[in-house]
């Protein structure tokens, strides 16, 4: 029977311990921009200025 509590009372702990880091990541502004992360996959890159060439490789 003293099992059950020893084991009741870690659970508690545990709970209570990744409630704090939740409620500790919140507030510290972890979870503010939960959109663009998603979706910054889906937009491209500024192109670059490319000058490059197939002109230039030719000599004549």
């Amino acid at each position: 029977m003293s099992v059950i509590i020893l084991l009741l009372g870690a659970s508690l702990t545990v709970g209570l311990t990744f409630l704090a880091a939740f409620i500790w990541s919140v507030r510290s502004g972890q979870f503010e921009d939960d959109y663009s992360p998603a979706h910054r996959i889906l937009f491209d890159d500024t192109p670059k200025d490319n000058t490059y060439t197939d002109t230039t490789l030719k000599q004549s």
